[in-house]
């Protein structure tokens, strides 16, 4: 299947090549390659992306050199505010008005879906980082949209698998209320039935919760074994900060956080956080490349990278590797390329993107440590394992795209 979906796409950008003039190949649309950062800049996701993915997309750029076959690359930014028509109507103008040639960021699964849509109708890349839903490369799959750094299919199998495996057999879920924390509960739950737990309830709670004592009460009232929470950014730090006031985890329940991020991690504090063990991608430590990398990121943002921080890096490098090799920014030839490349760097080892769009690489489970194990400010988390690619995320026998099937 994958074959024949790269060779039919490769086939029909040689067909377009060998009908243009031999320099039209090589030449880039409007003079210059740009790229569209559009994340939460303002609200609950601020910190997990946000400004920080405008910093690490322009230390792509730098890094790059500035430029493309003598050509600027430019970035720019803007705020989606969580609100799918204002991030389609970005972008809509940013393809039209602004020669947009990639997007990526796009940290809320309700504007992500919105603006790959968008993207798919007027044949432009998006690279999404931070956005979780499984949607975005199974049901509303596009030819031209890539999922890059996690989603909710991958979060589950390191952390729901340690925890009904450590006797964590019956779950409760506090529910983000869009289409990220239903796939996120849904995949887990998932998980959970299918090593022989259950699930026996759920409560759904609004994007930017302020007070979850109320879902609290009701988890903690339904005796499960573990309280999964199926939400991210601040809304995770508020929910796991009010659990703590309540006493839930030494009443003998267990909190599972689904979608952790370090700047979460940083939030609570050691003396709450501990022992809190989730899904990752990137830990800034864990070797000296990331180490190397994320310590001049923290030069520029005063706070060590996310994941979703490190796959923009990532996605703006390779995207650009991409158009150097092919000699243009046209979306189907760099798709086509990004397709047959290894991804190579700080961020990803040996990764794939696939026909569906799924960007396959490696996981990590880590594990918060205790406030006498930190070593330094930041030195926040330790690897548990490894959780290897092709168990992590769907594989193409599986998906529901129509792309492959």
């Amino acid at each position: 299947m994958f074959k024949h979906w790269k060779s039919g796409l490769a086939g029909a950008v040689a067909a377009a090549t060998l009908a243009m003039p031999l320099t039209a190949a090589a030449e880039l649309t409007d003079g210059k390659v740009k790229i569209g950062v559009l994340s939460d800049m303002s609200g609950v996701y601020k910190a997990l992306e946000g400004p920080g993915a405008v910093t690490a997309a322009k230390m792509a750029v730098e890094d790059f050199g500035g430029s493309v076959m003598g050509k600027p690359i430019e970035i720019i930014s803007a705020d989606h505010q969580n609100k799918p028509d204002i991030g389609a109507s970005t972008a809509r103008e940013w393809i039209d008005a602004d020669e947009v040639d990639m997007i990526t960021a796009l940290d809320n699964s309700s504007v992500a879906l919105s603006v790959q849509g968008l993207a798919n109708d007027k044949k432009i890349i998006t690279m999404n980082t931070g956005a979780g839903t499984t949607a975005l490369t199974e049901e509303q799959c596009t030819p031209y949209g890539i999922h890059y750094v996690y989603d909710t299919h991958a979060l589950p199998v390191g952390t729901a698998t340690a925890m009904v495996k450590n006797g964590g057999e019956s779950w409760f879920f506090i529910t983000a209320d869009y289409a990220f924390g239903h796939s996120l509960r849904d995949n887990t739950g998932a998980v959970v039935e299918s090593l022989g737990g259950e699930v026996v309830g759920n409560v759904n709670a609004p994007l930017s919760t302020n007070d979850f004592s109320s879902y609290l009460l009701q988890a903690q009232s339904s005796g499960a074994d573990v309280i999964g929470l199926a939400n991210a950014g601040q809304d995770t730090v508020n929910a796991i900060k009010q659990a703590n006031q309540f006493r839930i985890v030494q009443g003998g329940q267990k909190l599972a956080g689904m979608l952790v991020f370090i700047t979460d991690v940083h939030s609570m504090g050691l003396d709450i956080a501990q022992g809190l063990q989730f899904t990752t991608a990137f830990v800034w430590n864990q070797n000296d490349e990331t180490e190397a990398w994320s310590r001049r990121f923290y030069e520029r943002h005063n706070a060590m990278p996310t994941m979703v921080h490190a796959g923009v890096y990532s996605a703006v490098t390779n995207y650009l590797k991409a158009v150097k090799a092919t000699g243009s920014d046209d979306s189907d030839t760099v798709r086509a390329e990004l397709g047959d490349m290894t991804l190579n760097d700080m961020f990803v080892k040996g990764g794939k993107i696939l026909p569906n769009g799924s960007m396959l690489h490696d996981m990590y489970l880590v594990e918060v440590k205790k406030p006498d194990e930190a070593s330094e400010e930041w030195d926040l988390l330790r690897v548990v394992s490894k959780i290897p690619a092709d168990q992590a995320y769907i594989s193409l026998e599986d998906t529901k795209c129509s792309l492959v099937n």
